[in-house]
């Protein structure tokens, strides 16, 4: 039987999903955190010790979650799973892609670099240059939002600079912000109720999508944002897929923003959830997840070993 070590530091409803999905394939899923896997070089051949995998290694991992941590202990559970892409075990998102999506700002530059329409974005460290940004943008009559690097679910987001004509301060950057300035032109809403776009682009199709309105600036569910289904324009389909491919994404959540200009890119999540969307689509996403994982990711795997 297929086994898949699903990552992650906590057990509900996506894990569920998932293990059913798996179940329905013929395959067995196994939650695994990893702050309980080690680096053991007396454990087995390949280094590893994988609770309830004894000295095997799983067939493919599928990344749901990553626990937060220091510094040391976030790398070495990244490490962990560039260990298992090196041991030649599909990892689905890999380190990689994690690494590029959790990081805001090498999203944004990915993004950049490839073409992908998204707002003026900085990062620095100094607060003193991200203050010239702020005052610089104010002149030209712009809000800023300033970001955690590594955020989600739209937590920690301020917006500094001219707002509904009132001028904001940047606040400090430290502890919130870990003395890094993650700043992104605000783009004004186009419509009222404000909306953005979540876009679930999975092997490299985008397969679903959902508005995500609310009366506040920030549209994350998880900030109280209504959903409801959106049609898959062909714009959107290529942005969200082009965006998901500059990051190396297995499958990933594009959020795009409506502007005068067009759909903006604002943030590429590589661990994204889906209970939301689930609500306005017609198919199950882990179903979609675990094909895509098996009937794509593993054969191409198979096929390289062969090779």
């Amino acid at each position: 039987m297929t086994r898949i070590a699903i990552a992650t530091d906590e057990i509900g409803w996506h894990t569920r999903q998932l293990q059913a999905a798996l179940r329905a394939r013929g395959a067995v899923g196994r939650c695994l955190d990893l702050a309980d896997c080690r680096i053991d070089t007396t454990a087995a051949w390949h280094g590893l010790a994988l609770p309830g995998f004894g000295r095997e290694l799983p067939d493919a991992v599928l990344v749901r979650g990553i626990a937060g941590g220091s510094f040391e202990q976030v790398t070495r559970r990244l490490g962990v799973l560039h260990a298992l892409r090196e041991l030649g075990v599909p990892v689905y998102n890999d380190a990689r892609a994690i690494e590029r999506s959790v990081d805001k700002s090498m999203t944004s530059l990915l993004l950049h670099a490839a073409g992908v329409p998204c707002p003026p974005t900085w990062a620095v460290e100094s607060a003193a240059q991200a203050q010239r940004i702020v005052m610089r943008e104010a002149a030209a009559g712009h809000a800023l939002v300033l970001k955690p690097l590594f955020g989600s679910q739209g937590r920690g987001l301020q917006r500094v600079g001219q707002a509904d004509g009132t001028f904001h301060a940047l606040p400090p950057l430290q502890p919130a912000y870990g003395g890094v300035a993650y700043l992104q032109r605000f783009v004004p809403p186009v419509a009222a109720p404000g909306f953005d776009w979540r876009v679930l682009v999975v092997g490299g199709r985008a397969l679903t999508a959902m508005r995500r309105v609310s009366t506040h600036w920030v549209h994350n569910v998880a900030q109280g944002a209504q959903v409801a289904r959106a049609e898959l324009t062909p714009e959107l389909v290529r942005l969200a897929q082009d965006a998901a491919h500059a990051l190396g994404m297995d499958y990933a959540g594009i959020d795009l923003m409506p502007s005068e200009e067009g759909p903006l890119v604002i943030e590429v999540n590589g661990v994204a959830a889906w209970q939301g969307l689930q609500r306005v689509t017609p198919f199950g996403i882990a179903r979609a997840l675990v094909d895509d994982l098996l009937d794509r990711k593993l054969a191409q795997a198979a096929t390289a070993r062969r090779a």
